[in-house]
């Protein structure tokens, strides 16, 4: 499913692009109801818009990835939407560069053993990276 080529994407189209069951979509279409508006054809089937899945992707980040409890994600939506969707921008900028940076390596003949190796010997970038997120 390729990202900003439509105008509304169906319930599985959202659950593709998180990689999340379409059950999970649905369960937070309805508690996240005050930020996510999805239209609704004749037959009730929910269709969410690009802005929909830039919050669907902020959710994602703070419960699946930051641990944080659905009230708190809730609670940190309303208090800052701007700065959690920077933060979601730039976390979603270092790891495409970190996919590319692999991808050179592996052309260059570094097994990918040996990248994901390097990777962890320097772990600091992980770290900064992680300690960035709690800061928010």
């Amino acid at each position: 499913m390729e990202e900003g080529s439509k105008l509304y994407y169906t319930v599985g189209d959202v659950a593709k692009i998180l990689g999340e069951n379409a059950s999970l979509v649905r369960f937070w279409s309805d508690k996240f109801s005050t930020f996510i508006k999805p239209v609704r054809n004749k037959k009730g089937n929910r269709f969410f818009t690009q802005k929909d899945i830039g919050t669907f992707k902020m959710i994602y980040h703070l419960v699946k990835e930051s641990g944080m409890t659905l009230e708190g994600a809730k609670a940190r939506l309303k208090q800052n939407l701007s700065g959690v969707d920077s933060k979601m921008e730039v976390i979603e900028k270092l790891r495409g560069i970190r996919a590319r940076l692999v991808a050179v390596m592996n052309d260059t003949g570094m097994p990918s053993e040996e990248a994901e190796n390097e990777s962890e010997e320097n772990p600091e970038v992980e770290t900064n990276m992680e300690n960035h997120e709690s800061q928010g």
